[in-house]
């Protein structure tokens, strides 16, 4: 913090995200000299090869360092295994996006350039969100996400869109004011914006006799947490979720569902340990009411839906609180007092899940762009009409609900078995009831696509385009590799998590 001036390093580090911003920018210009809508896409995806080029020079630089982490920007960002995890995984996530938008944004050639800046310009908050260990930074990089995606929500220029954009952009800053107010209450308290510091300063002035040990930090803490809980969809602050969800256009929407969560947890996940590792039994028990609030109205909410995409919307209401097992499963109440895997499992369950719900958000994109519906009702004969896009929704629906062998059903396992080893058995016998009321909802998808065929005799075979049909295809690859063959992630999210309790 005895820093005085940006320097080369610090740009090095901030290397991917500003990439990530420069290529959104290049996109604008480049849809400024040509329309042809193939280009533009072709440069969309392509052009990922900077920042992940840089992520992985910096990987590099990290490993060859002594230190297991790099920091910058006057101590408000550090580069660990942690922060990495999340920018491979936002990357990854904003290329298969661009991937499967290439039809989507065919009917939008004036504004095709702008639809993936956007992208771009979010997911770059999304990445600096991980690596973010000051108040202030935090608060801006969420800004950052949040922005962009309001105006994607309103992309489609029509009532609902329109609709659905307003109502993320009111409650998205209702949320951010409740977060900031938090984040002050935090600061009057502390007298410091850096988290470790705050966690330093709590530690030292702690009383045991009052929850979150001071009654001005336990407001302050439980206003993050409100504010945080819009940001990873969770219960009571989930009300935003259907509306948009069903709003948007289906590619963003699909976006929201799986990058918004990762960025959201991974600052949870950072805010929660750094900051206020000392009072972890404290704000472990608040997610832990909050992971079986989440899981069960979401499941029982979605099971009254018709329309897909509000189906889907609670479901990762839902899956919000599966995720958020692994903040109640803390290392305190494990035994040695110093196991991961609470975190990890969480890591874990957020690259499954997003495999996972791309690869039912891509199908049903490939689906609905042809039926014009949104309904249930519409999936009606895909199975016969075509069994490939069929087969591939059924693979992501066996996943969600947990069912091997599939990415859903090692990302619950790894979950469930933090919280028993956390002592938390009730809290898995209930996300076990959860996956089974699931199923319900779920398959009745699966049902109407098989065996619902009034109707469908005469429609015309469903195709797909080349570069849905890719995405489509490595979403799908991955829900089933991670379910056969999760080792290898487990490792590399082991080693992420090890970085909070470091």
């Amino acid at each position: 913090m005895s820093q005085t001036s940006i320097t080369l390093t610090d740009l090095f580090l901030l290397a991917p995200e500003l990439s990530l911003a420069g290529l959104g920018i290049f996109i604008i210009l480049l849809n400024l000299v040509t329309k042809k809508t193939g280009i533009v896409n072709l440069v969309a995806v392509v052009g990922i090869a900077v920042p992940l080029t840089f992520s992985i020079a910096v990987l590099n630089h990290l490993n060859a360092e002594p230190s297991d982490q790099l920091t910058g920007m006057f101590g408000t960002m550090v580069i660990d295994h942690f922060s990495l995890f999340f920018k491979f995984l936002v990357l990854a996530i904003v290329a298969l996006i661009a991937l499967s938008s290439s039809e989507h944004v065919a009917n939008m050639k004036q504004f095709q350039g702008e639809y993936y800046s956007l992208i771009m310009f979010s997911a770059s908050g999304m990445m600096l969100i991980a690596s973010a260990t000051e108040l202030i930074s935090i608060y801006v990089s969420l800004e950052l996400t949040a922005l962009p995606v309001a105006a994607l929500a309103a992309f489609s220029r029509n009532a609902v869109s329109t609709e659905a954009g307003i109502k993320f952009l009111i409650l998205s800053a209702m949320s951010s004011a409740i977060l900031l107010y938090g984040m002050a209450l935090v600061f009057g308290f502390t007298g410091t914006t850096y988290l470790p510091e705050i966690f330093s300063s709590i530690s030292s002035s702690f009383e045991p006799s009052v929850p979150f040990g001071s009654h001005a930090l336990f407001l302050g803490v439980i206003l993050i947490i409100a504010g945080f809980g819009f940001k990873i969809a969770a219960v009571p602050f989930q009300m935003w979720v259907p509306d948009v969800y069903e709003g948007s256009p289906t590619p963003i929407t699909a976006y929201l569902s799986v990058a918004s969560k990762a960025a959201g947890f991974a600052i949870v996940l950072r805010v929660s340990y750094l900051a206020f590792g000392s009072l972890s039994l404290d704000w472990a028990a608040v997610f832990t009411i909050l992971s079986f609030a989440s899981m069960t109205i979401g499941n029982v909410l979605a099971v009254a839906q018709d329309n897909i995409k509000r189906m889907l919307a609670y479901s990762t209401i839902a899956h919000a609180g599966y995720l958020m097992i692994g903040l109640a499963a803390i290392s305190e109440r494990v035994p040695d007092g110093s196991d991961t895997i609470g975190p990890s499992a969480i890591l874990f369950y957020l690259v499954a899940y997003a495999v996972t719900n791309l690869a039912a958000f891509f199908a049903i994109i490939a689906i609905t762009s042809r039926t014009g519906s949104d309904l249930i009702s519409s999936l009606t004969g895909v199975g016969r009409r075509s069994p490939i896009l069929a087969l591939t929704l059924t693979l992501a629906i066996i996943s969600l609900i947990g069912i091997p062998p599939t990415a859903g059903f090692m990302g619950k396992l790894y979950l469930f078995s933090a919280a028993i080893k956390s002592e938390l058995v009730w809290l898995v016998v209930a996300g076990v009831i959860n996956s089974t009321l699931s199923a319900y909802y779920y398959l009745r998808v699966v049902k109407v696509m098989y065996v619902s065929q009034a109707g469908s005799e005469d429609a015309a075979p469903i195709t797909i385009a080349k570069a849905p049909l890719l995405a489509l295809s490595i979403a799908s690859i991955g829900t089933l590799a991670l379910g056969i063959f999760p080792g290898p992630l487990i490792k590399i999210a082991e080693k992420a998590a090890s970085v909070l309790l470091g």
